[in-house]
C-alpha cells in the first residue's frame, strides 16, 4: 500500500528536497506541495493524503493554526511536523494542536520513512526525552490544551483493563509498541489493539495525548 503524502513548507528548495528523498522509497508518493498554511489546509481538503509533512514555522498561517484547522475539520489527518530544533515551542504548540509527531528536517532518510509509516499507521513519532518535554510544556499552558470529550478523571481510568492500564503506563513513559510487546512477551499486533482500545475508551486522539492524559490523573509523575 502507497503512503499518499502532502508536503507543506514555505521554501521551495525545502519541498524540491523531501520530493526528491521520498520519491526515491519505494511505498511513499508525494502527492501535493503547498506554499504556506492556508494552502496545505485547502490541499489536505482536496487531497485527503494519509500524511502532511508541516513545516511548523511559515509565513501568514504557520503549521500550529493549519495542523489546529485540518484537524478540527477531520479529526482523523495525520499530521507529522517539520522543524530545525527538536525543542522548538511551535512543535510543541502543534502537538497540542492535534499532530502526530514532529521531526527534525536533517533526520537520515530511513528515519524520515520510518516515522511517515509510523503517522500514517496510526502511530505517534515522540522519543521519551520529547515526551517529558512535552508534558512540560503542555502543563505549564493550561489554556492550549487539546481538545477531548473524554473524562481526564481518574475514575476514567475504570473504563480499561487491567492490561490496558499496564498497556497505557508504558505508553506513558516513552516505549514503543514493539517495546511494550517485548516487555510483555505479545505479538506487537496485540499492543497495538490494545493502544487503539485506550484511545477509543478515553476518548483520545493519539498517543500524545494518552501520555498527557496519563500525566493528568497522575498515573506518571
Amino acid at each position: 500500500m502507497t503512503i499518499r503524502v502532502l508536503l507543506a513548507d514555505d521554501q521551495p528548495l525545502i519541498r524540491t528536497g523531501f520530493r526528491m528523498i521520498l520519491e526515491e522509497t519505494f511505498d511513499i508518493d508525494v502527492v501535493g506541495e503547498a506554499r504556506d498554511g492556508t494552502e496545505a489546509v485547502r490541499l489536505a481538503a482536496e487531497l485527503d493524503p494519509d500524511v502532511i509533512l508541516m513545516d511548523v514555522r511559515m509565513p501568514g498561517v504557520d503549521g500550529v493554526e493549519a495542523t489546529r484547522r485540518i484537524v478540527s475539520t477531520d479529526p482523523s489527518a495525520r499530521v507529522l511536523i517539520l522543524t530545525t530544533f527538536d525543542l522548538d515551542e511551535y512543535a510543541f504548540s502543534a502537538l497540542r494542536a492535534g499532530a502526530s509527531g514532529f521531526i527534525l528536517k536533517d533526520v537520515p532518510v530511513d528515519e524520515l520513512a520510518r516515522a511517515i509509516r509510523a503517522v500514517a499507521g496510526g502511530d505517534a513519532v515522540v522519543s521519551p526525552r520529547i515526551t517529558r518535554r512535552l508534558v512540560d510544556v503542555y502543563t505549564t499552558h493550561q489554556p492550549d490544551r487539546p481538545p477531548t470529550t473524554g473524562g481526564r478523571t481518574p475514575a476514567a481510568l475504570g473504563r480499561l483493563t487491567p492490561r490496558e492500564q499496564e498497556v497505557l503506563l508504558a505508553v506513558a513513559v516513552g516505549l514503543s509498541n514493539t517495546e511494550i510487546a517485548e516487555k510483555q512477551v505479545v505479538s506487537e499486533a496485540t499492543i497495538k489493539t490494545h493502544v487503539g482500545s485506550i484511545l477509543a475508551k478515553l476518548d483520545l486522539r493519539n498517543r500524545v495525548q494518552a501520555v498527557i492524559y496519563a500525566y493528568d490523573v497522575g498515573l506518571v509523575r
